[in-house]
């Protein structure tokens, strides 16, 4: 079984990217954010024809998530498109929905912009909204939270933690936050579970400004959390850097996650 997270960074600038790698990867479950198109916009047509279906919560210009599964494997169930508690419910930030007898979220973090700022203080709470979400899933059953975080949990997963000292992302209240989604559920971070010790080669994002991709200056934001009974299948997870190559990339690559069942 293989799992994928991406932030594309619109949807129908990244349409043929996506199709691309539906193609290359034939992934059982996708995640998408910052799909940037209100609903009338979302490209159900062109993922059907591609043997997909969708799940999605379109939040028009900045953000937006979806869960995709092949047709073959029928309609995902149960959807649910919204957090309860989280401070914006405009932007779109998540959806969740059960295929099979998993429950499945795409979860896109709000950036928090600034240290000390509204925000910021927005960013917590939606993490706090998160966690508590997740705590009810995870007690009833199978659960995968993906998506990305906008946290990079450890210093392990910053390009030089020195240059952002002071930044979002990083600081002690974003981590504990994070750290706090996987205590309430029991979850474990799938990439970490295979590559514990990984720094530049686990990073899956990168400044379009500067180079930074070539320059090897990214963080690891872009996450695969699942409950223990689905983490005691992991075969295998890579950062598909190809996707942030070639013809209009996101300035995120995305992570792919395999199971043995």
């Amino acid at each position: 079984m293989r799992l994928v997270t991406w932030n594309v960074n619109s949807i129908r600038a990244r349409l043929g990217r996506l199709l691309e790698l539906l193609a290359e990867h034939r992934p059982d479950v996708v995640f998408l954010q910052e799909t940037k198109v209100d609903d009338a916009q979302f490209p159900r047509l062109d993922l059907e024809a591609a043997g997909y279906r969708a799940a999605d919560l379109s939040g028009g210009r900045w953000c937006g998530v979806a869960l995709l599964t092949p047709t073959a494997a029928g309609d995902p169930t149960d959807v649910c498109a919204g957090l309860a508690g989280e401070p914006n419910p405009e932007q779109a930030r998540w959806v969740e929905a059960t295929i099979g007898s998993v429950r499945y979220v795409s979860v896109y973090v709000p950036n928090g912009q600034a240290v000390g700022t509204e925000p910021f203080a927005d960013k917590l709470v939606f993490l706090a909204a998160a966690a508590r979400r997740i705590a009810e899933l995870a007690a009833s059953g199978p659960l995968v939270v993906a998506g990305d975080f906008n946290v990079a949990p450890a210093d392990l997963d910053v390009w030089n933690p020195e240059a952002f000292v002071g930044s979002t992302h990083v600081t002690e209240e974003e981590r504990a936050a994070r750290a706090g989604l996987l205590a309430a559920g029991g979850l474990v971070d799938a990439y970490r579970e295979l590559h514990p010790d990984e720094g530049p080669e686990a990073h899956t994002w990168w400044d379009y400004r500067a180079g930074a991709y070539h320059k090897r200056q990214g963080l690891r934001i872009d996450h695969v959390l699942g409950t223990p009974d689905l983490a005691g299948h992991l075969s295998a997870a890579h950062v598909d850097r190809m996707f942030r190559k070639g013809a209009a990339p996101s300035d995120h690559a995305p992570v792919v996650v395999d199971l043995d069942a």
